[in-house]
This record gives structure tokens, C-alpha cells and sequence, in this order.
């Protein structure tokens, strides 16, 4: 502790403040003593209480600064005539002050009991908040090791997992506990089905995004009964503490932020490729489980119950192995489920791309010029949060519904190769391949931004930018600059990955219905009779949408109004719904 206050005073010591302020720190004792001989401890105090009693140098500290801001401190050729004399009461004013302060300050630390060992003065800060950022948020020697090469275990004794850090546990509890506060339906459904157990016998295997919100799920379904396998559906999003409190809560999970491809699919098998454990169910966001099992165990695919999808690009895998004859189960298609499409897709992406733009890009939006490729519903909530802070956004579509829609909406729909060398940011939102190619990249200004908004990484072609002229620059986590031989850069933000979920994170409110379509579907699957579901895609029976929004309508203290006998019989339909055939667009 001496060597670090002797320390300390050296450096003090060299720093050379302007004339106008004290003087560098030195201890009142030892000063007063230069003066009158005097250096005991109880001259010090003596010294100290008369200067804080007495009010004589605030006054001249007021007279002074008065003389310096008012005409009669000045002679007629504008030079202040009293200003030597008050610079000097000042300065020892403020030397006086700073000299209290600073005594004060030292007299308070050295009755702090001091403990064994050295402590950094950062530890000085809450101890709780310091632990936890440190141990969550900091990169140490440690992380850099695989968790592939890591032997860990629970509390209990399991080993059957892999992630980052089984230590950040607590951490990840902590944020799974907040995110049931804003998923109301699943606690409903844990409370009114958990008894139930009616997903009792079922083996689900999951592979989707990995955050606190997908952890109320995955332990909602293990409360219904279900016993679960998960992996990550993107290398980025996943939530490494998150992921910890699931392990120790008993679920076998493989994932961790920054998988390399390779270990994205390692994972997967992990999770299917059990010998003691064989999935019956499957929730999938963007296919790639799914196609996992039917390439590599078509035996075990054969006789899954079920298959529920959540995403855009697995949506469409689906229909394609149903086209081609090779869905041999029953899948539900989520994704256009109302509660789903309108919900999720719309609102979450409204507000989730503000979020991740500023978190990567620090930008200001007014007066950007944007193109949002696609005017589905992600492109719909981009466009309305780009424009509603100013921003010029131009729309690419190839459907003429959509086309019209975002002409009705105010927005120019226009082809990428139009308008590419003018924009400030290219966001893509098709769910499609290939949007964004090296000829576009090319003829990108400089500092330009292009992101992915869509699920699949094969929007923007990236292969085209491995190339031995560009060089990539890594400017922090999720961010890279691609310079060109001339110098230009474009940003890329989250190598062309989902942006919202690999960079920042989304509400969860809108997630709890998302996250209830889903637990309802794998209900309906597992719990149908064999013969109401065939080998085909289904969408979510319009009643269920119904059951989910009313499930969150008591956040908002809504009431619904309802029908009388009269006005059913009128309508044709029921008093409790379905309010809605299934045609019908929201």
C-alpha cells in the first residue's frame, strides 16, 4: 500500500496544471511546517479546522471574480488593473481548498481498513457489478481455448453439454429470471399445463438462437414434460451465460458465441447423435437441424412425430422436401402463423435494427440514404423505424404486391444497380441468395455499411470478398472493414449473419409470443391422432393464433369486447372464435 501511494505522489507530482490552478498536491503538514517550523499532527488539524471556519476566503474569492467580470476592473485601454492582485487571491484560494480537499480525502482512505493482499483501485466500485461484467463480458487467455478441449461439469456432477464458461451460471440465471417477467404466456402455460405434462415422453431437439428468451422456452417445455437437446442456430447470437445457466439447470446444450463453421455443425450431431438419447420432435429455426438429421440419420428422421419451423429459409426448405417427396413426417410452419409473422417478424425488426446499427456503427440516421432489399414483414419494420428517424430509404422487390405496398407507403422502389453508388447502407431482407453480389460490392462508396436482416448468411455473397486484393479489417466484435486496393472500405456487420441477434438483441416481449406459437405447435403435433396430420407442411390452426394473442393482452390491461347471440348468428361464427377464416390477411 506504501509503495503504491509513494507511487502515486510521483506522478502527481509531474503533472504541470496551468498557472490559473493549484499547485501540485503536497501534504498540509509538511508545508505548514516549511513555514513556522511546526509539523505535528495536531498543528495539522489545528491549521485545517481554522482554514474550514473561516469565511473570509470565499468572500475574496467572490470579490474577485466580480473585479474581473465588470467594467471597473479595466483601465480605458481594456487592461485589467487589478488583475495581478486578484489572480493571487484566487489561486490561493483555490490552493487552500484544493489542499482541504485533498487532506480530507486522504484522512478518510487511511481509516478504510486495509486488507490482506493488493487491491486495485478499480475494485473501489461495486463489487457485484465488477465481478459480473468482468466475468461475463471480459476476453481472458482462458476463452480462447475451445470448449471442445474443455472437460466441465454442473454442480451435480453433468457433463453432457459444451459452451464457454460453466462459471458464468449465475449470471445467465439472473437474465433468464428477467426475461420471464416480459414473457407472460409461457408462465401461463407452465401454470396451467405443467400439471398436465402434456409433453410427457416427448424428445425435442432444438436449433435456434441461444438467448434468455429461448431459455424461458426451452425450461417452459421441460416443465410440460419434454426432455431437451439444443445447438445454436447462428455462430454469433448466442448468449454465453445464457447458455451456462441452461447447462446447469440440466439441459444438454452445445453452443457458445463464435462457433467457427465447423463447430456449428459438430454441435448439431452432438445433439442428435446420442446413443443413450433419440429425438422424437424437432424445433428448427432456418432448417439446417432438420436437414442435419435427414442427410446424415434417415432412419431416425423417419420416425420423428414432428417437425416445427420458426424461419423464412426453413419454411421454404420444407415445401421443397414436401414438392420433392421427401418429408416423411409432419411439419408445422410457424413462420406464418399471424402471431409469428405479424408479431415477430414486423414489430421485432422494427425496433431490433435501430438497435443493432447503433450498437456496431454509432450512425446518425437523419439524412442517410438506405436500400432495404425486400418489402416482406422484416422489410416492412425496417423501412418505418429508417424513415422515422429521417432517413432516405429506397426499396428493392421483385413481387409486385409487396412493390405497391411500399409505394403506397411512401417509398421508392427501385433496383439495387440504380441507385448502389449513392447509398450510405444496403440491409437485406429477403430470406434469398445472392441480393448483394461482388459487382455491387465493387461499386459501393466509401464507408458505406451493408448488413443481413434475413435469416441465412446467403444474402450478401461473401465468398467474393475472400479474395487475395481485399483485405479485411476487424474494428471490433461484429465489425470489419473490406478495403479495396484504392483504399475504399465498406463495413460489413456480423459477416453477413442475422444482424438483430449477433449484434445486439431483441425485445422480448414479442419474442414470448413467438416462443408460445411454437411450445403450442409442438403440443399439437405430439398429442394429434396419426391420421390428422399427414407428410406435408401445415400452418398453426387459426384458433391457436387466437389463444396466443389473448394470452398477452393482460399486459396491457386490454379487454375484449364481446360478440352477442344476435351478432354471431349474423357473422356465422362463434362466440369464442375462430373470429377469422384462415384466408383472411391481417
Amino acid at each position: 500500500m506504501e509503495v503504491e501511494k509513494e507511487q502515486k505522489e510521483v506522478l502527481w507530482d509531474k503533472q504541470q496544471p496551468p498557472d490559473e490552478y493549484p499547485e501540485p498536491h503536497t501534504e498540509i503538514g509538511a508545508e505548514q511546517g516549511v513555514e513556522t517550523g511546526e509539523d505535528t499532527p495536531a498543528a495539522t488539524e489545528e491549521v485545517t479546522k481554522d482554514q474550514k471556519s473561516s469565511p473570509n476566503l470565499l468572500l475574496q474569492m467572490l470579490k474577485a471574480a466580480e473585479s474581473r467580470w465588470t467594467p471597473q476592473g479595466q483601465d480605458r485601454e481594456g487592461e485589467d488593473v487589478s488583475d495581478v492582485g486578484t489572480e493571487q487571491v484566487v489561486t490561493e484560494a483555490l490552493k487552500t481548498d484544493m489542499k482541504i480537499q485533498l487532506t480530507d480525502q486522504k484522512q478518510e482512505f487511511n481509516k478504510r481498513p486495509i486488507k490482506a493482499g493488493r487491491r486495485s483501485l478499480s475494485r473501489s466500485i461495486s463489487q457485484s457489478s465488477t465481478d459480473s461484467y468482468s466475468s461475463v463480458c471480459s476476453e481472458s487467455s482462458d476463452d480462447e481455448t475451445s470448449p471442445k478441449d474443455k472437460l466441465q461439469k454442473t454442480s451435480k456432477g453433468l457433463s453432457d453439454f459444451c459452451i464457454k464458461n460453466i462459471k458464468q451460471a449465475d449470471f445467465g440465471r439472473r437474465e433468464i429470471e428477467i426475461a420471464e417477467q416480459e414473457m407472460p404466456a409461457l408462465m401461463v402455460l407452465r401454470k396451467k399445463a405443467g400439471g398436465e405434462k402434456p409433453l410427457s415422453g416427448a424428445r425435442v431437439v432444438g436449433c435456434t438462437h441461444i438467448t434468455a428468451q429461448t431459455a424461458v422456452l426451452i425450461e417452459t417445455l421441460a416443465v410440460l414434460g419434454a426432455q431437451c437437446r439444443w445447438a445454436a442456430c447462428n455462430i454469433f447470437s448466442t448468449q454465453n451465460a445464457v447458455a451456462a445457466a441452461l447447462a446447469e439447470g440440466g439441459t444438454s446444450l452445445f453452443a457458445w458465441k463464435g462457433e467457427s463453421e465447423d463447430d456449428f455443425w459438430w454441435c448439431i450431431d452432438r445433439c442428435v447423435g446420442s446413443e443413450i438419447w433419440q429425438p422424437n420432435m424437432i424445433l428448427d429455426d432456418g432448417g439446417d437441424l432438420t436437414h442435419w438429421i435427414y442427410k446424415k440419420y434417415p432412419n431416425l428422421f423417419k420416425k420423428l412425430k414432428g417437425i416445427v419451423e420458426e424461419s423464412v429459409t426453413g419454411v421454404y426448405r420444407l415445401y421443397q422436401m414436401s414438392k420433392a417427396g421427401c418429408l416423411c413426417v409432419p411439419a408445422m410452419n410457424v413462420n406464418d402463423s399471424v402471431t409469428k409473422q405479424k408479431f415477430d417478424n414486423l414489430y421485432c425488426c422494427k425496433e431490433s435494427i435501430l438497435d443493432g446499427l447503433k450498437r456496431t456503427t454509432d450512425i446518425m440516421f437523419g439524412g442517410k440514404q438506405v436500400l432495404v432489399c425486400g418489402y416482406g414483414e422484416v422489410g416492412k419494420g425496417c423501412c418505418a423505424a429508417l424513415k422515422a428517424l429521417g432517413a432516405v430509404v429506397y426499396v428493392t422487390e421483385v413481387d409486385p404486391i409487396c412493390a405497391l405496398q411500399a409505394c403506397m407507403d411512401g417509398f421508392r422502389v427501385i433496383k439495387l444497380s440504380e441507385v448502389v453508388r449513392q447509398v450510405d447502407m444496403i440491409i437485406t431482407c429477403t430470406g434469398n441468395k445472392n441480393v448483394v453480389v461482388r459487382e455491387h460490392l465493387d461499386r459501393m462508396k466509401n464507408g458505406s455499411i451493408i448488413c443481413n436482416m434475413g435469416h441465412s448468411n446467403t444474402e450478401i455473397d461473401l465468398a467474393s470478398l475472400r479474395t487475395a486484393e481485399l483485405r479485411w479489417e476487424r474494428v471490433r466484435p461484429q465489425v470489419d472493414h473490406v478495403i479495396w486496393p484504392d483504399g475504399k472500405r465498406i463495413i460489413l456487420l456480423a459477416e453477413g449473419r442475422l444482424l438483430n441477434l449477433s449484434c445486439s438483441t431483441v425485445p422480448t416481449f414479442v419474442l414470448s409470443i413467438t416462443a408460445t406459437t411454437q411450445a403450442l405447435a409442438l403440443i399439437e403435433l405430439y398429442n394429434a391422432p396419426d391420421e390428422r396430420y399427414k407428410q406435408d407442411v401445415y400452418l398453426l390452426p387459426k384458433k391457436m393464433d387466437e389463444y396466443v394473442a389473448s394470452l398477452h393482452l393482460p399486459s396491457f390491461d386490454a379487454h375484449l369486447t364481446e360478440l352477442t347471440d344476435d351478432q354471431t348468428k349474423y357473422l356465422g361464427i362463434s362466440k369464442h372464435g375462430p373470429f377469422k377464416p384462415n384466408y383472411y390477411r391481417y
